[in-house]
């Protein structure tokens, strides 16, 4: 992982310490990346606000609390993505404290990042080193910093374990992967639900690993607004996937399940628990169930990525036409 002890202490020291305001800003895959240190400071902070914006809205409605006490977190897979590098350009005019990553040690939204993390990339069994993970890791330590949080411990030895866990649910889940490409290959539309810090992964996983990679339409669904509308449309012939999580929201999760067992078919069910996340203190644990789905999730879009006949790097679009 990245020397974050370093940077979060400069961070810290520099206005003194004064930090007011926590944010986070991207696009696409790397915007999902940050939504559980978005939502770990929005459940955890007692003085610090947070905000997770997407990069292009963040530059044309930027938060009017941006400023010297403001520390902004910036990520760009590539380096490169215009929206971003501009949202970076924003911050550091409004006078915050920016933290740029990127896979590229060469790319443009370091050019406005107080400091620059080039992340490991390739490696699903090594999740520490991923972007998420690392943010993570920051979001605790600065909160530790700015607030006295004290459960930085339970996060350490949640790092320290969360490679192994997601390296045996791999295993785990190479059955059932293959089982669920084998069945839903066909399908055009799919329903994603999840909740609390996992819920940007059910949204993840719906606009990147399906809508983008696999050109197939797909709704995420929070959990706790299942029963709010959206829960109409089930019947037996619509697919769900319910990204069960660990923690306090977990009953959501388990209150939409009753419901679709009972009236839907379809439903695959990616349970964090059985994948071995009760293996994290469970006061913590709720936080890495985002980096455990990360990859599992990813192992059942390969599976129907190859079932379809249809490349994950296959686009129409993306990088092809002027948009």
């Amino acid at each position: 992982m990245a020397d974050t002890k370093q940077m979060v202490r400069r961070i810290l020291k520099h206005n003194d310490g004064k930090i007011d305001s926590i944010y986070f800003v991207a696009c696409g895959g790397s915007l999902v990346d940050m939504y559980v240190s978005y939502y770990f400071l929005q459940s955890e902070a007692k003085t610090v606000s947070t905000g997770w914006y997407t990069a292009n809205e963040f530059v044309h409605v930027t938060p009017k609390k941006i400023g010297p006490n403001s520390v902004v977190f910036v990520c760009s897979h590539s380096g490169n993505t215009p929206e971003t590098v501009a949202a970076a350009k924003v911050a550091k005019e409004h006078g915050a404290y920016t933290v740029g990553l990127t896979f590229n040690g060469k790319a443009d939204v370091l050019k406005y990042s107080d400091e620059k993390i080039v992340y490991e990339w390739g490696n699903e069994r090594e999740v520490v080193h991923n972007p998420m993970a690392i943010m993570l890791d920051m979001a605790t330590q600065l909160l530790a910093g700015i607030e006295d949080y004290d459960q930085l411990e339970e996060f350490r030895d949640g790092f320290n374990k969360i490679d192994t866990i997601v390296d045996n649910a791999i295993e785990q889940v190479q059955p059932r992967t293959r089982a669920f490409a084998e069945k839903y290959s066909n399908e055009k539309m799919f329903y994603i639900l999840g909740s609390g810090p996992s819920f940007g992964h059910a949204y993840g996983f719906a606009i990147c690993s399906l809508m983008e990679m696999q050109w197939l339409d797909a709704v995420p669904i929070h959990s706790g607004e299942y029963f709010h509308g959206p829960f109409e449309v089930t019947d037996k012939n619509r697919p769900y996937i319910v990204i069960e999580s660990v923690g306090r929201t977990r009953a959501m999760d388990e209150r939409a399940l009753t419901f679709l067992h009972k009236y839907a078919e379809k439903v695959e069910v990616v349970d964090a628990k059985e994948l071995g996340l009760d293996m994290i203190d469970s006061e913590v644990a709720e936080y890495f169930s985002p980096i455990l789905f990360y990859t599992i999730l990813s192992e059942y879009r390969s599976k129907l990525a190859v079932k379809r006949d249809h490349s994950l790097d296959v686009r129409r679009y993306m990088g092809k036409v002027a948009y």
